[in-house]
């Protein structure tokens, strides 16, 4: 596959798995994540790729979420929400090593829930984590919700999602959310020294490793499926979609005029 919206690189064992949409903050459409999953899953049966690293292009943002500047605010993929956003979640988990993410800048909405999902995530000072989906008519109803509760807690978790607030890489830190934070400017030296410590491991152990913390949340799996065919009915509402509306003619919106 020739990709349009990603980057693929291999360093030293260490596979570089980048949404190139800077412009966009690197907002994922359809193309971008059918082209996430494909080099997700190439690497993950890759025997010389030992790690994956999952990043976003330049400065300002590593993801922030799915794209809603186009085709009124439809997405343009597959999948049960117009984005194979279970698919993506799911190769993430399932990939049978250790994937990092690399956040140097916001990782906002479906971008956090990307950073969430990676099994450790280093963070430059400069990134910025929170989610928007009760802003603007959305949610994530399975990993972004169930699982970030038992990365951070439930009284933080629920926070976070009703409060839309914005946290500091620190921030991120002290609550669970991050491993690491680094100085801007050494956040990729230090993620490369990451992935060459996970290079000595025995790829066998780190498998098992990841197959057993995951078997206890898989359940979550399940939660996703369901949430997101609710997601799909919610989506076909006044409500959520005066979010989208708001959100495109940068206003604040109104979404209690359409509760009845």
């Amino acid at each position: 596959m020739n990709y349009e919206d990603i980057t693929y690189e291999v360093k030293n064992g260490a596979a570089y798995v980048t949404i190139n949409r800077p412009k966009v903050f690197n907002a994922f459409r359809g193309i971008t994540c059918e082209e996430l999953i494909h080099a997700l899953t190439k690497a993950a049966w890759d025997k010389s790729v030992g790690v994956i690293v999952l990043a976003g292009a330049g400065d300002k943002a590593f993801c922030t979420g799915g794209d809603q500047s186009a085709h009124d605010g439809q997405y343009d993929g597959r999948g049960i929400v117009g984005l194979p956003v279970e698919e993506l979640q799911t190769i993430l988990r399932d990939a049978p090593k250790p994937v990092i993410a690399m956040v140097q800048g916001y990782a906002i909405g479906g971008g956090n829930v990307l950073a969430t999902i990676c099994d450790m995530t280093i963070a430059s000072e400069r990134a910025v984590f929170g989610q928007v989906g009760p802003k603007v008519g959305s949610v994530d109803p399975g990993h972004g919700t169930a699982y970030l509760a038992r990365v951070v807690g439930e009284k933080k978790a629920r926070e976070i999602w009703y409060m839309c607030r914005k946290y500091s890489a620190q921030e991120a830190l002290e609550m669970g959310l991050v491993n690491k934070v680094v100085p801007h400017e050494e956040l990729a030296d230090e993620v490369q020294k990451w992935c060459d410590e996970i290079m000595d491991k025995s790829p066998t152990a780190l498998a098992i490793a990841k197959r057993s913390f995951n078997a206890d949340t898989e359940s979550i799996r399940g939660i996703s499926a369901l949430g997101m065919q609710t997601l799909q009915l919610y989506y076909n509402t006044e409500e959520s979609q005066e979010g989208v509306k708001a959100f495109n003619e940068k206003r604040k919106p109104d979404f209690r005029q359409h509760v009845k």
